[in-house]
């Protein structure tokens, strides 16, 4: 169209009206270029932060060595501001980490010795050392890497739509042209028709509103992979979802515990936890993690044995400990009362029990079960309000346990008890009633269902290569909530993408009926053609940023206050245990044990859990409120807040 726009200039001596064609022509260009650098700057810099070395300790010393030279095993310095070059785990030092590029997530992280490292991440802190369990083109980064290049290749629908309709628009403007030249036999009409005849609304500002909407999503720690899946995942309206580390967390972590009324709960633990060092079943390591996060100094045992899938027994300190389940642990320990009242105890439904005894006696039994994510409830609510009309459960799980998380969820349906063939068989039944399905899950199993739905979401920072490989989005942080801001992202991008179409679209109609009719000069057209470009590119831009209205609302609390308020709460999680055990064993305690555990329980409420609370409603609570036309809110949590701290006072004296 503008080579003709030129070429109609010069044969008819309207070389200024050709120069400002070519002007605006090559500047439009550049516009694109700009608009599709900036939209693309987040999957540009995940790109550009990829290493290319890595310092290797061997014989003694440290040997700086291509990343394509990394073998699993090998043991890397990572110094100060260096990006980790493949996944591993720490084993030496403390690693103060920025996860942003590869989870989106942008307060640094702490990573203690044996805990799991990202690559891409960057260090922050001191140098640590990295045990490699991955080779560099099988890291997570480089997974991201791969996606983001499918991304950066593919089109979506609407923009081949467009492709399609500036090809047919062309004879369309070509016989206008010509009608108003035979009408008028004003050449200079043709000409003028000619100039302001563009399709780069279409052209232009699709692809930029799409490829803005796809970058925004990698900054937010979710990868789609190209306009073709952030489009589907703007007109879904049915949504399944896996249970096991989807919804729920997909690790079991320990939800109560049982002593006798004379033990200390964290010393049970502790030597719990340090004979299940050595076993890799999951149930240990979930074991021994609970004793870490409360701080619990582990020991080496020895004479260890391990039963696979039964139990482990030791000896620590002259003590013989046995951790297992019932029948591993029940048969080598005499008959008591505490022994029937935990056979009662540990039959709750969703959990798994693992017991332990001390010298042939019952000493404790601990509950564990995968919980739902705490966010789980929220991001249900967000998908319904941003139009999602049906959410249904899907798991392999038994009946019972599927019914008991889709009821504290409340989704419109639930079916178990699945194979994946069966979550291909649904994925077609709820598309062929109700449109486009999106599938939500991590695992192997759920790959097929994934690549069967019109989009398929994967829970990438755990889940299973397959699921992620076979999945047109992968969610990078172990967050869910990001899922409903991907689907809001994709949703406004969309409706950009029309709005920039519809608009421009309907200006350049307007301008060549106006052109036709002999009202614009060919001069006159190319610089309203040019500010119509314009106007509509930067439309599209919007689509990189927030919403007006949420860049003018406030965050109510920081997120780095967030972060800290979780994390407080996890370490009060041994204060609600410490509740428990004096309460379960007031019943059997002498006046004395009652009197001394209170005290304890006492000294413990005082100096952490009702310190806590009050920080709680002084700053956090007083944020919320400086940002709130309601002075009053939350204020039944400050009663709470003040009904804790006169029950301590009342009750401990």
């Amino acid at each position: 169209m503008a080579a003709l726009a030129m070429g109609g200039a010069l044969l008819l001596g309207e070389h200024l009206a050709g120069i400002i064609i070519a002007v605006m022509f090559t500047g439009g260009e550049a516009l694109e270029d700009l608009a599709q650098r900036r939209a693309q700057r987040e999957l540009t810099a995940l790109l550009s932060r990829l290493p290319r070395t890595a310092a290797r300790y061997r014989d003694g010393g440290v040997e700086e060595v291509s990343i394509e030279d990394i073998q699993i095993g090998d043991r890397l310095l990572v110094r100060h501001g260096e990006c980790v070059p493949t996944d591993g785990t720490v084993v030496m030092g403390s690693a103060l980490l920025d996860e942003s590029a590869v989870t989106g997530e942008a307060i640094p992280v702490h990573r203690r010795v044996a805990q799991t490292v990202l690559s891409g991440s960057i260090n922050s802190g001191n140098p640590f050392d990295l045990k490699v369990s991955a080779a560099a083109d099988q890291s997570t980064y480089a997974g991201i890497v791969r996606l983001v290049r499918e991304a950066q290749k593919s089109k979506a629908p609407i923009a081949r739509m467009a492709d399609r309709f500036a090809l047919a628009f062309l004879p369309l403007t070509l016989a206008l042209a010509g009608a108003a030249w035979i009408v008028s036999g004003n050449p200079d009409r043709a000409l003028a028709v000619l100039v302001v005849a563009t399709p780069c609304p279409l052209i232009l500002a699709v692809p930029v509103a799409i490829i803005s909407g796809v970058s925004r999503c990698a900054a937010k720690g979710v990868l789609v992979k190209g306009g073709g899946a952030l489009e589907t995942l703007a007109r879904v309206r049915t949504v399944l979802f896996d249970k096991t580390g989807t919804v729920t967390a997909g690790s079991n972590r320990l939800v109560d515990l049982k002593v006798p009324h004379d033990a200390n709960p964290k010393e049970i633990l502790r030597l719990a936890a340090s004979v299940d060092q050595g076993s890799q079943h999951v149930i240990a390591e979930a074991l021994v993690a609970a004793a870490r996060e409360r701080g619990l100094e582990l020991v080496a045992p020895s004479v260890v044995r391990e039963v696979p899938g039964a139990g482990v027994e030791g000896q620590i300190g002259g003590r013989h400990i046995v951790v297992g389940g019932w029948d591993f642990v029940a048969g080598q320990v005499t008959q008591s009362d505490f022994r029937t009242e935990l056979d009662r105890w540990i039959r709750r439904s969703g959990t798994v029990s693992v017991l332990v005894a001390i010298d042939g006696e019952i000493a404790g039994a601990f509950l564990f079960a995968d919980e739902v994510r705490p966010e789980a409830g929220t991001v249900l609510r967000r998908l319904r309000d941003t139009g999602t009309e049906r959410i249904v459960l899907a798991t392999g799980d038994r009946s019972d346990l599927a019914a008991n998380v889709a009821s504290f969820l409340g989704v419109d349906y639930v079916v178990s008890e699945m194979k994946p063939a069966d979550k291909i068989r649904i994925v077609e039944a709820e598309r062929a009633t109700r449109g486009p399905v999106m599938m939500v899950g991590d695992g192997v199993n759920d790959a097929p269902a994934l690549a069967a739905a019109d989009i398929g979401v994967a829970m990438g920072a755990r889940g299973a290569a397959a699921s992620s490989e076979a999945a047109d989005v992968v969610i990078l942080l172990d967050r869910l909530d990001r899922l409903a801001s991907a689907i809001a992202i994709a949703r406004r991008s969309r409706q950009i993408a029309l709005q920039s179409v519809y608009a421009g679209m309907g200006m350049s109609g307007a301008a060549m009926v106006v052109a036709a009719l002999g009202y614009l000069t060919p001069v006159q057209g190319a610089i309203l053609q040019e500010a119509i470009d314009v106007a509509v590119i930067l439309n599209a831009l919007r689509a990189l940023g927030p919403p007006i209205r949420d860049r003018l609302t406030k965050a109510q609390i920081p997120a780095k206050m967030l972060s800290k308020l979780e994390e407080e709460h996890r370490e009060l999680a041994d204060v609600l245990e410490t509740i428990n055990a004096v309460a379960d064993g007031s019943r059997h305690s002498t006046a004395a044990e009652l009197r001394r555990d209170l005290e304890a329980l006492e000294h413990m409420l005082s100096e952490r859990l009702l310190p806590h609370e009050m920080h709680d409603d002084r700053e956090i609570y007083a944020s919320i409120r400086r940002n709130s036309d309601d002075h009053d809110a939350l204020a039944g949590m400050s009663r709470t807040h003040m009904e804790m701290n006169r029950m301590v006072q009342v009750t401990c004296h």
